[in-house]
């Protein structure tokens, strides 16, 4: 379980379990990757197409995946210590085993703005830029990168689904143990 700097049961919860959010992330993801499949198709030709990868290609591009999920959770820490004015020290990496779920995990509340943006960073870095630039210059391979870690950004985009509600303003703590976050209750000074 996640440590976290205030308690869950302080605010309104806005979380799933990490199990139900595996089954709607597929729900999300699979359809996002099939329109980007389409698009890179129609957008590009066989004539403008990359030719395939080799063996070597293909273990690189494997390397690359596996490094990127690591990226993807750092691309998290620093955009909510960015955005969230947060010290990197109060944001923590783990894994979840019996969903094989990695995760980072801010241990202090922030704007809900800030922890949107920090969500959606590592769709839009790692997913949507190589996607982009893949079915721009018809690299399938760059393309295909894009499409697998916008599927691996499902969770986060179910995440900003689950708070589409919340004033950007009012401050989130991320959930310690689940999908999501809590919205802190407005406190008078």
């Amino acid at each position: 379980m996640r440590e976290s700097g205030a308690g869950v049961s302080e605010g309104k919860d806005h979380s799933i379990s990490l199990a139900r959010a595996n089954v709607y992330t597929l729900a999300i993801s699979l359809p996002l990757v099939g329109l980007m499949l389409a698009a890179y198709l129609l957008l590009t030709t066989e004539d403008t197409r990359v030719p395939g990868m080799s063996l070597g290609g293909g273990l690189l591009f494997f390397v690359l995946i596996i490094a990127g999920i690591l990226v993807h959770e750092g691309i998290h820490k620093l955009a909510w210590a960015a955005f969230g004015r947060l010290p990197l020290s109060r944001i923590r990496f783990g894994f979840q085993a019996s969903t094989l779920t990695p995760y980072a995990h801010a241990l202090d509340p922030m704007p809900a703005r800030a922890y949107r943006l920090g969500a959606l960073m590592p769709a839009l870095i790692l997913g949507a830029i190589p996607f982009l630039a893949g079915t721009a210059i018809g690299s399938l391979a760059l393309a295909l990168y894009g499409m697998i870690f916008v599927f691996a950004a499902g969770g986060d985009l179910l995440i900003l689904w689950l708070i589409r509600r919340v004033d950007p303003r009012a401050l989130v703590l991320d959930h310690p143990s689940r999908a999501g976050c809590i919205v802190l209750p407005v406190r008078d000074v």
